[in-house]
C-alpha cells in the first residue's frame, strides 16, 4: 500500500517535496492558501487542496491522524503559521509529524509544541555543499543528525586497488561503508575481497571529524 503524506506549504521546498515523495510512490496530498501554488502541485499529486491548514476543523478534515507522515513546509515567511500548524497536527492526533525549521530557536518551539521530528533543509544543503567543496573527491554530502554525515566518495589515492578490508575503514577511522557503487550499480551487500577501481564509489557514514582524518590520509 502507497504511504499516505499530507504535505502542508508549497514554498520551493514543499512543492520539491510534494514532487518527490508522488515519484517515488506516496500518496501526497498538498495543502496551501495559495492558489497559483495549489494550480501547480495539482498535475503532481493526487490531491491539492485550497485552505488554510490554521482552520482546525478544515485540518481536521483531511484526516491527519489516517496519514503515514505530516509534513509542515512552511517556510521563514510564516513562522507562526508553522508553530501552529504543527500544534494542531499533533493535537489531531497525527503519528508523525516533519516540521521544517529556519533557526535553532525556530526549531525548539517546534519540538515543544509537537513535532516528532524538525529539518533544517537550507543548513542541511549548505553543510553538504561546504563539505563537498572542502573535502577532495567528495560527490556528495547529507548530514543527518547526531554529528553523522553520509558521504560518497570517488575511489582514488590510498583507497584505488585495494579492497575493503585492507582498508579496515571502520577500525581504523571510526567510518563505516555503507555500499559500494560499482560501475554505477549500488552493492548494498559488501565484497570486503573486491579489489576498489577508479570507476567505483563508496557511500560512507560517520562523524565528520573522522571523516575528515581518512580524507586526510594520502
Amino acid at each position: 500500500m502507497a504511504r499516505q503524506v499530507l504535505v502542508i506549504g508549497l514554498g520551493q521546498f514543499g512543492m520539491a517535496i510534494a514532487r518527490s515523495l508522488s515519484e517515488n510512490g506516496a500518496e501526497v496530498i498538498v495543502v496551501d492558501t495559495n492558489e497559483q501554488h495549489i494550480k501547480e502541485a495539482a498535475a503532481h499529486v493526487a490531491d491539492a487542496i485550497l485552505m488554510d491548514a490554521m482552520d482546525q476543523d478544515a485540518l481536521l478534515s483531511l484526516a491527519p491522524d489516517k496519514r503515514d507522515t505530516c509534513v509542515c513546509a512552511i517556510g521563514d515567511e510564516n513562522r507562526e503559521a508553522s508553530i501552529v500548524v504543527t500544534a494542531l497536527l499533533r493535537q489531531c492526533g497525527a503519528p508523525h509529524i516533519v516540521s521544517r525549521a529556519t533557526d535553532d530557536l525556530h526549531a525548539r518551539i517546534l519540538n515543544l509544541v509537537g513535532a516528532h521530528e524538525v529539518i533544517h533543509p537550507e543548513r542541511s544543503f549548505g553543510e553538504g555543499m561546504a563539505a563537498r567543496l572542502a573535502w577532495p573527491g567528495v560527490k556528495g554530502a547529507v548530514p543527518v543528525g547526531e554529528g553523522l554525515v553520509f558521504v560518497t566518495l570517488d575511489v582514488s589515492g590510498p583507497r584505488l586497488g585495494r579492497t575493503l578490508a585492507e582498508l579496515k575503514l571502520q577500525e581504523r577511522f571510526g567510518v563505516r561503508v555503507a555500499a559500494v557503487i560499482q560501475q554505477g550499480v549500488f552493492q548494498a551487500v559488501l565484497d570486503e575481497q573486491a579489489v576498489l577501481t577508479e570507476h567505483d564509489s563508496l557511500l560512507l557514514v560517520g562523524p565528520q571529524q573522522a571523516l575528515k582524518r581518512m580524507l586526510a590520509v594520502r
